[in-house]
């Protein structure tokens, strides 16, 4: 193998269209992904029943597993089955709790693993990381990225559309988070990645501009090329530094302080909003604000339930989140009182 591709692994192939589940059995019939045709597929609980109605003209020998939900025990029971049944390559079909739980099951079988997506609320699809619940809480765990990418628009349009606008957020963050990267560059001599920045800043602003939304499947394509490309700028970079920053430390301060708020996406959108008012752009600030309203998204922590201090106990938390990771918010070094008045001025500024 090319020295190139051992250090910039990419998917064989990515596909975005209509009817891409039920086409899945085209794309393993290439020998790249399955030679032996021993293939497993993984659905979730909730179209299960339908993706296996779908699959089954053409993947006649595929064996289908049920994965429970998105925590640790699931993907490790997964992964006990696929070890005992010697397959070849595990699909994933679904959102990203059945993609993430399918990752972990594939690297403990240690097989390969294709995602077909069926939801677009975050850039997991393509990450080298799969975030688990376990123990009440929730882990991020390294997993290989997967072999092929296919995303069905058909699902993603009749998925909960607050979950497809999520992922909005979630690629729109990215451009806090090469702020932060950079920020540690300068401080702390962190070495940086010029093309895991490039490519997680692309993603980002190939959306922020657009005045179309959901509804179209031109969006939604740009949507679903923008999450997969900022999740292989954190293979390059060997870590998620590219597309996770001090908003992404407040989002999980979040969901450790005040379990079920909000999702992913929406929780990184309003952290990068509020981490760039930290720094005092005006520009990307007012910039970002609007591209979330656009989308429906919230802006400030009432639109999500919270209360300007709940969310301000957020913010004192971040850092501790991500030791060792050097943000906006380790860099102001704030005080709880200050904290809160960051808060105040920027619901003030910024609510509706």
């Amino acid at each position: 193998m090319p020295l190139l591709a051992r250090m910039l692994p990419t998917p064989l192939t990515m596909q975005v269209r209509r009817g891409a589940v039920a086409e899945l059995g085209a794309l393993l019939a290439d020998s790249r992904v399955a030679t032996s045709g021993r293939v497993a597929v993984a659905v979730g609980p909730g179209q299960g029943d339908h993706i296996e109605s779908l699959i089954a003209p053409t993947l006649g020998e595929a064996e289908v597993f049920r994965v429970a939900d998105g925590t640790v025990d699931a993907a490790v029971s997964l992964g006990a089955d696929l070890r005992k049944g010697a397959y070849e390559v595990v699909v994933g079909v679904g959102g990203g709790k059945t993609i993430d739980a399918t990752k972990y099951a594939a690297s403990l079988a240690g097989i390969p693993m294709v995602a077909v997506a069926t939801n677009l609320a975050h850039d997991g699809i393509c990450s080298p990381t799969a975030s688990l619940v376990y123990d009440g809480g929730k882990g991020t765990f390294g997993v290989p990225m997967p072999l092929a990418i296919l995303v069905d628009l058909d699902f993603v349009h009749s998925a909960p559309q607050q979950l497809v606008r999520a992922g909005v957020g979630d690629v729109v963050s990215n451009l806090s988070a090469i702020e932060d990267w950079q920020l540690g560059n300068v401080e702390r001599g962190e070495p940086i990645d010029g093309l895991a920045c490039s490519m997680a800043r692309t993603a980002a602003e190939a959306l922020i501009g657009r005045a179309d939304s959901i509804e179209s499947d031109a969006f939604l394509t740009v949507l679903a090329e923008s999450l997969i490309l900022s999740g292989m700028s954190m293979v390059i970079a060997g870590s998620s530094r590219p597309a996770s920053g001090g908003d992404h430390e407040i989002l999980h301060a979040v969901d450790q302080l005040f379990p079920g708020t909000s999702n992913h996406g929406e929780l990184a959108g309003i952290g990068a909003a509020f981490c760039f008012f930290l720094r005092q752009d005006d520009a990307r600030v007012t910039q970002v604000t609007q591209c979330l309203r656009r989308h429906e998204l919230p802006v400030v922590p009432a639109d999500i339930g919270l209360s300007s201090e709940q969310f301000a106990e957020a913010v004192a938390l971040a850092p501790a989140t991500r030791p060792g990771r050097y943000t906006i918010l380790e860099h102001l070094r704030m005080q709880d009182s200050e904290i809160h008045d960051r808060v105040e001025d920027y619901v003030r500024a910024f609510g509706r």
